[in-house]
This record gives C-alpha cells, sequence and structure tokens, in this order.
C-alpha cells in the first residue's frame, strides 16, 4: 500500500514548547495508520521506510514499534521486522474487564479520599464535549482517558495506577470509538452520571464505573 504517513516534523523544527517525546508523536502517527486503514492486518511496516517517510531517525520509530508490539497491535518476525495484528472483538472484551476490575478496586477507594471534590473530573467532561463539539474522536479519547485516570490516581494505590497504565488505556479507547463509531456528545454526556455519583460520593461509584467501562466493549462487539 502507498498511501501517505502524516509527516513529523524534522527534530530540528520541532516546537521547543512541546514536551511530547518524538517516540510519542510517532506512535500517535502509527496509531492513527493502523485506524485510517493505512496498514492492514497481516500487512509489514518496515522501520526503516518509515523513518525516512516521517524524516525521522529509526530509533523513535522502533520506539512507538515496541510500544505497539507490547500493547498487541503489531507482531514482531524474526528478522523480517513487524507485522499488523488482527484486533477482534473478543480481545477487545478481555482487556475492558480487565480494566472494568481494575477501575471498580480504585473507585472504591477514590470515592473515599475525593470526599465529594468533582471539579477534576468535571474540568475532562468539559473537554469531551469540547471535543465532540469539534467532532475530535482522539481528544476526545484522550479526555476521556484523563477523566478514569483521575479516579484511578485518586485511589491512592500506586500499583493500581501503574497496572491500570499498562493496559495502555488510550491505545484501545481509541480503537474501540474507531470501531463502535459512537455519537460524540452521547459519549461525553455518559461521564455525568459518574460525576454525580463521587459528588454524593455514593458507595456503589465503583460498580457505577465498571458497569460504564463494560457498557463500551459491549458496543464494540
Amino acid at each position: 500500500m502507498n498511501h501517505p504517513v502524516p509527516s513529523a516534523p524534522p527534530p530540528g523544527d520541532a516546537d521547543p514548547l512541546s514536551r511530547v517525546p518524538l517516540g510519542e508523536q510517532v506512535r500517535g502517527l502509527l496509531l492513527e495508520g493502523l485506524l485510517s486503514g493505512r496498514w492492514q492486518p497481516g500487512e509489514r511496516i518496515v522501520e526503516r521506510r518509515l523513518a525516512a517517510e516521517l524524516n525521522v531517525s529509526q530509533a523513535p520509530v522502533r520506539e512507538a514499534l515496541r510500544s505497539l508490539q507490547t500493547l498487541g497491535l503489531l507482531d514482531a518476525e524474526p528478522n523480517r521486522g513487524v507485522r499488523v495484528r488482527t484486533i477482534g472483538p473478543a480481545e477487545l472484551r478481555e482487556v475492558y474487564r480487565v480494566r472494568a476490575a481494575l477501575e471498580r478496586l480504585a473507585a472504591e477507594s477514590a470515592v473515599v479520599r475525593l470526599a465529594g471534590d468533582t471539579a477534576a473530573l468535571e474540568r475532562h467532561a468539559e473537554l469531551m464535549a469540547a471535543a465532540a463539539t469539534a467532532g475530535d474522536t482522539i481528544a476526545q479519547a484522550r479526555h476521556g482517558v484523563a477523566f478514569h485516570r483521575e479516579i484511578v490516581a485518586a485511589s491512592g494505590n500506586g500499583t493500581l495506577l501503574r497496572t491500570w497504565e499498562g493496559l495502555g488505556v488510550e491505545v484501545w479507547t481509541v480503537l474501540s470509538l474507531h470501531r463502535a463509531r459512537p455519537e460524540l456528545h452521547e459519549n461525553a454526556a455518559d461521564h455525568r452520571p459518574l460525576i454525580e455519583a463521587f459528588r454524593r460520593q455514593d458507595p456503589e461509584a465503583g460498580r457505577l464505573l465498571a458497569e460504564h467501562v463494560l457498557e463500551y466493549s459491549r458496543r464494540t462487539a
């Protein structure tokens, strides 16, 4: 396939205010390509060729490929580089079931520790709504993940947070939103009942959060 890949800026031309590492920028471009069909399941991604197309060294490309391989989106082949994996609904559901269990556990502590303070959750929900208005699925996924991370971090359990982050939640969220194609304003609004649950310190907040996460896995089936 010869579809163009969005160009990354040459290292010397990068915005000095940008704090996003080049490897993460390349990973974002790779993910965008996977979602848009630039690479199809089974297709090989050539590290050297991709680095030349993006006008970057092979190091950040290699870092990005390894990151997506760790998340299960790519398969490595000895002496042959990487190929795009086929990700089925069953695998997405597995990830969401694990995520739901972790977030339920986190919420049970977070609802007590937050003590009704939902300002941070409100801020992320507003950014999700703004992304919906702009029709920006990627931005909505990013702010949605930030919303959920706020809850996991509020649990005060560092091991739980690291395990949750290890799932690559943002990547799987973008993938599932791309497949389910939900109405973006509806997706943003779905988070309002969670905010209310944390505001009133509802002891059922953990269950509500887990059900919220699992509902998105059902939409990708």
